[in-house]
């Protein structure tokens, strides 16, 4: 259930100057193509609709016992499901925890990751035999199977903890990439005067490493989340995880259950979160592509 963007192990290092800068350069990145604008703009629509759209909405949504299966129209605008609720009024609702398991899935593998893999290549010897075997012990874990078991513990009716079991298995990956990174930045001259200085080990990871593999394990970030938004809809397409919570994984198992792929009524309702899906995919990899030109100027056309 992990995914790592490569990380470059020769040229110079690229370290943003300053945060203003960065800033700066990302807007100037973002207006030189608008389908990046665009995909900044899908983000942000969606990430603005997982903070207020649950509370648009009253806890229990109305139901219309005479609109089953129903089709677009002006009081349902993407039709309603097989109970007569409205699908954009599901679709919103579900956003929230989609994002926040995938959020904080995606920042439990980039924590423990880049932590692991920062330490493990700068000591190398005994720090970073442990460290990798317990990284390949969480690489060989069969994540699907642990949620199998899980389930019947946790309702996973927190999104919360659906994203600390996919971040807590999905961080081996990425502790490898950054390993690998370090164990050549670790040679480079800037490392080499920090040792010559006397400095502390957590200053040298931190201060000269860190920066350095920042970038790329922004990007990671970003990736993560829509691969731990596959992860968590495939589960409960799949029907594995309790309907405790409205959900687009919910929303399209219940689908296919209730024969809208058979019978094309209410196509609306399979249709709104698997479109949702693509499109939030498509916003991040637009949105990946200008952090790329921004962290790498070997990239910009200036």
């Amino acid at each position: 259930m992990s995914t790592t963007v490569d990380l470059p192990v020769s040229g110079p290092a690229v370290v943003p100057a300053r945060r203003t800068g960065f800033w700066r350069n990302l807007w100037k990145v973002l207006k030189r193509k608008p389908s990046r604008m665009v995909g900044a703009a899908i983000v942000a629509v969606f990430v603005l609709t997982g903070i207020v759209g649950p509370w648009l909405y009253p806890d229990n949504l109305p139901r219309d016992s005479d609109q089953i299966l129903a089709g677009p129209s002006a009081s349902h605008l993407l039709g309603t499901d097989f109970e007569g609720t409205d699908v954009l009024a599901l679709l919103i609702t579900g956003t929230r925890y989609v994002l926040v398991a995938a959020a904080f899935a995606a920042l439990i593998t980039v924590l423990i990751g880049t932590a692991f893999g920062l330490y493990a290549g700068y000591r190398r010897g005994a720090p970073d035999s442990v460290l990798m075997r317990i990284t390949d012990f969480v690489l060989t874990i069969p994540g699907f199977p642990l949620l199998l078991v899980l389930s019947t513990v946790w309702k996973f009716s927190s999104a919360l903890q659906m994203g600390l079991v996919l971040g807590l298995t999905g961080w081996g990956g990425l502790a490898r990439s950054v390993r690998s990174a370090t164990l050549s930045l670790r040679e480079r001259g800037f490392v080499e005067a920090a040792r010559g200085l006397g400095m502390p080990t957590r200053h040298i990871v931190t201060r000269e490493l860190l920066p350095n593999i920042a970038p790329y394990v922004a990007m990671n970030l970003l990736i993560g989340v829509t691969t731990f938004i596959y992860s968590q809809v495939g589960l409960f397409y799949l029907g594995v995880l309790p309907f405790t919570s409205n959900n687009w994984g919910v929303m399209i198992q219940l689908a296919v259950t209730n024969g809208v792929t058979q019978t094309g009524a209410g196509l609306g309702y399979l249709m709104a979160p698997l479109v949702s899906i693509l499109l939030l995919t498509l916003g991040v990899v637009l949105l990946v592509d200008a952090l790329d030109e921004v962290f790498n100027p070997r990239l910009r056309e200036d």
